[in-house]
């Protein structure tokens, strides 16, 4: 399976969307989801950049693992299944049937270890399962 990354250019065109205050804390994100997971797939979609299992029916919505936003003053990391996750340390907010999310506003706000769990376990999870 080939893994599929966004070049440069595409990611500084997202990232240039992104309140000037907020772009370190997207790319900083963006570098734990490259190290917690290198096998998914990105792209910007959802006004998001998007990661997904790339060998999954229906791209980014079925194999949807998690995506970055930001909204005024902070970054969200987004779990479209998150409401099916182990949580152990309280990360996800949300009130949703199942998305659910991590606010943080900056880069001391990154729980590296806990966030890491969280991908790993959206990977593992099956909407079909």
């Amino acid at each position: 399976m080939t893994t599929r990354w966004l070049n440069g250019q595409e990611v500084a065109r997202y990232v240039e969307t992104c309140p000037a205050e907020l772009c370190d804390l997207v790319l900083e994100l963006r570098d734990l989801i490259l190290e917690a997971a290198p096998q998914l797939a990105e792209t910007v979609a959802f006004n998001a950049l998007c990661y997904y299992k790339p060998d999954k029916p229906y791209g980014v919505i079925g194999g949807n693992v998690c995506m970055i936003g930001t909204k005024p003053g902070c970054v969200h990391l987004a779990f479209l299944h998150g409401a099916h996750l182990d949580d152990p340390e309280g990360l996800l907010d949300g009130t949703r049937k199942s998305k659910r999310q991590i606010v943080l506003t900056s880069t001391a706000d990154l729980r590296r270890d806990p966030i890491t769990k969280l991908i790993q376990a959206a990977i593992a999870y099956s909407p079909t399962a």
